[in-house]
């Protein structure tokens, strides 16, 4: 398993958004549906899926949280005609950010939002050097704007600095003459937890979003001491926490959860899933303790 997840926040549409998406990678596939009764939210949907080998997570909780261009996923294509085929079925009934064509970064690339709202740039980058693979197909990237313009480098420290695997590197900074960002700051930035790949980038333009629980990364705990270090390292919006969700003090949500509720989500027995249900849903930070005796084990 992957210790960090990316996971996705749909109005209803969960389902059919990961079969989209699994339809359009190699290497993909729907590994998990399940379907919690009499949430907040109402009836709800948990999808695990993976694109390309890498694991995601989806949910069907209600109209709460809007996709934005905050947090995006990078495409690496080794073809133009890959390019292509991405773009023309996630455009479909979507909107372009950034049209499809050659920047000075890519002779290939393009930024859109899917008909879901959730953002994808999608660039040719070629055989990698070598005859070598693309390691990471599918790159999120946290782009901060307005009151944390700015702040990229300092957030990248400080994830890595809480995460023990970890690395990165400031690939480039924006010059003097690249208003409005401030010169020094972060045009784009690579880094690595527990061997996923992120990239970081400031924007000084104006933009009407910001990090949001629409997408959140899920930090898979084996033990409560685990768990209670993510914890203390990452939440900075006490208001925020609620059944293992936390806010960062960036604003991006982060969700630390115990690798034993991988197994009671995929429970088939009705009663044990609604207890294990109703027991997490009084929880702020999760208790493995309390989980294990309402799952009965």
């Amino acid at each position: 398993m992957q210790k960090i997840t990316p996971h996705l926040w749909f109005d209803k549409e969960a389902k059919e958004a990961a079969g989209l998406y699994t339809s359009l990678f190699p290497n993909s596939r729907v590994n998990n549906i399940t379907t919690l009764r009499n949430t907040p939210s109402g009836d709800t949907d948990i999808v695990s899926f993976q694109l390309s080998g890498q694991y995601f997570m989806a949910i069907s909780a209600g109209p709460f949280f809007k996709f934005n261009p905050a947090i995006s996923l990078h495409v690496k294509c080794k073809t133009k005609e890959e390019v292509d085929a991405l773009w023309n079925k996630l455009s479909e009934g979507g909107m372009v950010l950034m049209e499809l064509g050659k920047y000075p970064f890519s002779e290939h690339y393009g930024w859109l939002q899917d008909k879901y709202g959730l953002s994808w740039q999608i660039i040719f980058v070629g055989d990698p050097p070598a005859g070598g693979k693309i390691e990471q197909k599918i790159t999120p990237v946290l782009m901060f704007v307005g009151n944390v313009g700015g702040k990229a480098e300092e957030a990248v420290k400080l994830y890595t600095s809480v995460f023990k695997n970890a690395e990165s590197k400031i690939m480039a900074r924006y010059g003097k003459n690249e208003l409005p960002d401030k010169e020094g700051t972060v045009k784009y930035a690579y880094f690595k937890l527990e061997s996923m790949e992120f990239g970081a980038m400031d924007s000084a333009y104006e933009h009407k979003f910001s990090f949001n629980e629409a997408i959140s990364f899920i930090v898979h705990c084996d033990t409560q001491e685990e768990i209670d270090y993510y914890w203390e390292k990452l939440s900075a919006v006490p208001e925020a926490e609620q059944c293992g969700w936390l806010k960062d003090k960036f604003g991006v949500s982060w969700q630390i959860v115990p690798t034993v509720m991988d197994k009671m989500m995929k429970e088939k027995d009705e009663k044990k899933l609604t207890r294990v249900t109703e027991a997490f849903l009084k929880m702020k930070k999760f208790d493995i303790a309390t989980l294990k005796k309402a799952y009965g084990q």
